[in-house]
């Protein structure tokens, strides 16, 4: 069968077959592979649920009205981008469902068992400045409760300690200990917390969008047309597919590292029904909330709200106030320990496997989260864009390589044995266990996505900077891989039991 060169002798011969030994320099009980798959399809439907009621995504999606379309093409342009999520999302999920692997294992089939580091470690730092700034975001909505029960407490949200008030310090720290706590007692923590959160969150927003409408006097009194000047056509045209490439990048991340949940799926069918249930169904669900809410906003307070938290400290009912704003806080730990925590975590341990557990790797990671000061980063967009933006960048190439990789040169089939190895017999060796292919593939791509997404003269193309370097990692890792592999005769004894890589050294 046709193999990689990383399969050969430095001198072109085949390497001997026989067993290899599971390295505790790349494995733990937390990185293995899960042999008991037990999510169904609410289970994960329930986790998008709660990622995508965020008040950050609520914020994404009501911002799309500043690029001056009308609610029915903003609403159009956020369906079709989750759509593309959604076959997107299957990609990523299909080698951690069938084998039980995490993203950062994922990663080593391509780019080498340590050259793996390199992209998740772009995540993980991508992942856990969107930690810190979602915690800090979430702590807002509590400081509009605290206020409203104890205005007396208003000069403590006056004065600034690093760019923080002392009550925005104590919400901070509320909101960071809580999503711990939840993280702390693990997966199973998790997938509970996810399974009620999801619905709940529900309840509220469409709560919410029929306040909003029965304030305004019912749909007939809502204009879906924000914006104070007329697009052409052509500028409309543009302007849609940029709010699509805007969908496609606000979920980049998440879909990226999906495997890290694709893992637990009992079939392949639940993750794709679940994925269907979770993207495209209850995306226009929350999207229909969001373009109600925010353009009959317009009509209750006369100005375009984009934020809930503030547009729910409007509302002249406490009890109100109180229920939308610790829903919008449940809301965001649920998307936060999902699309951020998770990742962070995983892609630490995987770092360093016999220091770092999962536990101890998020606490690293929360740790992280509060140096970066996230809001102080937040407030300054320069910040953002040269620091998120670059890492971004780089998403997208990594998707392109990880992916083409594993259903173009592969064929969909993964060595596990290889993948927990640090023998230079090993599948996944190359060099020294780092892929130059994939790197330099990497590298190139994302150099160019950067500066796509950084230099003024290319900002009309910035919003496409996902797509593109989706292509330049496809096409740079294709080229670099085009020389056909020497055939050889496959090992013998490549596939371990369950109960081996268990009672192997950790």
């Amino acid at each position: 069968m046709g193999v990689s060169p990383s399969d050969l002798e430095p001198n072109g011969s085949a390497r001997p077959p026989g067993p290899l030994a599971v390295s505790p320099r790349l494995s733990n009980p937390d990185i293995q592979p899960v042999t008991n798959q037990t999510w169904g399809i609410y289970n994960l439907f329930a986790m998008w649920m709660s990622n995508v009621h965020s008040v950050a995504g609520y914020v994404f999606a009501a911002s799309l009205f500043t690029l001056g379309l009308a609610g029915w093409q903003v609403f159009s342009a956020l369906l079709v981008g989750i759509t593309l999520i959604y076959f997107f999302t299957n990609l990523a999920g299909t080698a951690g469902q069938k084998y039980g692997i995490a993203f950062a294992a994922f990663c080593r089939a391509s780019f080498g068992v340590f050259g793996a580091n390199i992209p998740s470690m772009i995540k993980a730092a991508t992942a856990t400045v969107w930690y810190g700034i979602q915690t800090w975001v979430a702590s807002t909505a509590l400081v509009v409760v605290v206020l409203r029960f104890f205005p007396d407490l208003t000069p403590l949200a006056k004065n600034s300690i690093l760019g923080l008030s002392t009550l925005g310090w104590v919400c901070f720290a509320f909101m960071w200990f809580a999503q711990l706590l939840v993280f702390f007692y693990g997966w199973e923590a998790i997938r509970r917390f996810t399974d009620w959160a999801g619905p709940a969150i529900y309840v509220i927003m469409f709560l919410l969008a029929g306040w909003i409408v029965w304030k305004a006097g019912g749909f007939s009194e809502i204009s879906f047309t924000l914006h104070s000047e007329t697009l052409s056509n052509s500028a409309a045209v543009g302007m849609w597919f940029t709010a699509v490439a805007f969908t496609t990048a606000w979920f980049a991340g998440t879909t990226l590292n999906f495997a890290d949940f694709a893992r637990f799926l009992k079939s392949p069918t639940a993750m794709r029904r679940a994925n269907f249930l979770g993207l495209p169904i209850n995306f226009t669900l929350f999207a229909f909330a969001a373009v109600v809410t925010t353009s009959g906003g317009l009509k209750v307070f006369g100005e375009l709200i984009t934020d809930p938290v503030e547009l729910v400290a409007r509302i002249d009912n406490t009890t109100a106030v109180l229920l939308g704003a610790l829903t919008f806080m449940t809301a965001t730990i649920a998307t936060n320990i999902v699309a951020n925590f998770v990742s962070s975590a995983m892609d630490l341990a995987n770092l360093a496997p016999r220091v770092l557990s999962f536990r101890r790797a998020g606490i690293v990671a929360s740790l992280a989260s509060v140096a970066v000061t996230p809001w102080n980063l937040y407030s300054n967009p320069e910040m953002v864009q040269y620091t998120l933006g670059t890492l971004g960048a780089f998403i997208g190439p990594i998707f392109g390589i990880v992916v083409v990789d594993y259903f173009f040169l592969r064929r969909q089939e993964i060595d596990i044995e290889h993948l927990f190895s640090d023998d230079p017999r090993g599948k996944y060796w190359y060099r020294r266990g780092f892929n130059p292919r994939a790197i330099v593939a990497l590298v190139a791509a994302g150099t160019l996505s950067t500066l796509i997404a950084q230099l003024p003269v290319l900002h009309n193309l910035a919003a496409f900077s996902w797509y593109f370097g989706c292509a330049f990692g496809i096409i740079f890792y294709l080229l670099l891989n085009r020389r056909p592999a020497r055939a050889v005769e496959p090992a013998t004894d490549l596939n371990r039991t369950d109960s081996q890589m268990q009672a192997a050294p950790r």
